[in-house]
């Protein structure tokens, strides 16, 4: 705990704010792809610390939001089913649907069930053999090892009524749409420090090379993404481009090898539909053939199901940096209240 509460330390952040003040002449847009990146700096009032120069931009890095509306219509078809004992991440329950949540789906008497691991969800299919068991594999790279691994156990286990709704999707390609987007104003990038501690820098590489971008993977703590900004700013106003670790604590360059070699064995790369922003080419996971006995979208054929988002919705502007949630209709213009920096020890 005391190593945690230093990334939290009142003088330790006020040092490295005052250091990003100094070198930033700006502006500067800068994205922070995570989610929980963006709630960690709207969580902390660091948003309302930085130099009037920097503006974030929050990215499409949080998996409830760009979980495509088909995806969420194909999960509460199955879970409507009788039979079916559909297991989820309790933040996907209220996600809408085209006309219904997983949540109504429960209060409508369906088995719906909030978990807090695939393996949780394996266990449920060991104890209901009478019942097809089927766990909504939501995420990006993070969570990718850990729901192949529920499907290697299956395969072990010979469960058979066991299945996943696959529906993970990957950073990198998020981030080529974005820069490709001929209205990009993202000029740098705040990477999500637990993707990179499963796979890893070389993948970034390739983007800050071609599209002259820098990138600073960063982790969650205060201090981390202070941190995170100044070796950005820094490289933005020296004109450097680079891929750069504020996270050495827990991202290694090469990332988890392990954890590669099993998304590598359970998973292919394929196309997926992006919540607000429509298809991006190969930005997801499938399961791969041999493992095809335990995708849930087989299974139960709803892989023709196919819903068109709505023409109204401006999520997918957000998600990308084009629009802020203030011109989202009826949504005030004081969104964002500042507040003071909770930390460990005080506040600034």
């Amino acid at each position: 705990m005391k190593f945690k509460d230093t990334y939290s330390d009142r003088l330790l952040v006020q040092e490295k704010l005052e250091e990003l003040r100094n070198i930033t002449t700006g502006p500067w847009s800068i994205m922070e792809i995570c989610g929980g990146q963006t709630h960690a700096f709207m969580e902390f009032g660091l948003r309302d610390l930085l130099p009037e120069e920097i503006e974030l931009i929050h990215g499409p890095g949080c998996p409830v939001c760009v979980t495509s509306l088909e995806l969420v219509d194909r999960a509460i078809a199955i879970a409507s089913q009788k039979n079916v004992i559909f297991t989820s991440y309790g933040d996907m329950l209220r996600v809408p649907g085209s006309e219904m949540d997983l949540f109504s789906v429960r209060a409508n008497g369906g088995d719906v069930r909030v978990v807090y691991s695939p393996i949780e969800s394996l266990r449920i299919a060991r104890d209901n053999p009478g019942k097809q068991v089927v766990f909504f594999g939501i995420g990006f790279e993070t969570t990718a090892p850990a729901n192949a691994v529920s499907i290697i156990k299956a395969k072990e286990l010979n469960l058979s009524n066991y299945s996943m709704l696959v529906s993970h999707v990957r950073v990198p390609p998020a981030m080529h749409a974005i820069l490709d987007s001929p209205e990009n104003r993202v000029q740098g990038f705040l990477a999500a420090g637990h993707v990179c501690a499963v796979m890893g820098l070389a993948e970034y590489q390739p983007i800050a090379k071609k599209y002259h971008v820098p990138i600073t993977v960063t982790g969650f703590e205060p201090l981390d993404l202070v941190l995170g900004l100044l070796e950005t700013v820094r490289m933005l106003e020296n004109k450097e481009v680079n891929v750069k670790n504020a996270y050495p604590r827990a991202v290694l360059y090469e990332g988890n090898l392990q954890a590669q070699r099993i998304i590598s064995e359970v998973y292919a790369e394929c196309d997926r539909q992006w919540r607000g922003i429509g298809l991006i080419p190969m930005s997801g996971w499938k399961l791969k053939n041999n493992f095809s006995e335990f995708d849930a979208e087989i299974r139960f054929n709803v892989g023709t199901i196919h819903t068109k988002e709505s023409d109204i919705c401006i999520s997918g502007q957000i998600l990308q940096g084009l629009k802020k949630p203030r011109r989202m209709p009826g949504v005030s213009e004081n969104l964002h209240t500042p507040k003071p920096f909770r930390c460990n020890d005080g506040i600034i």
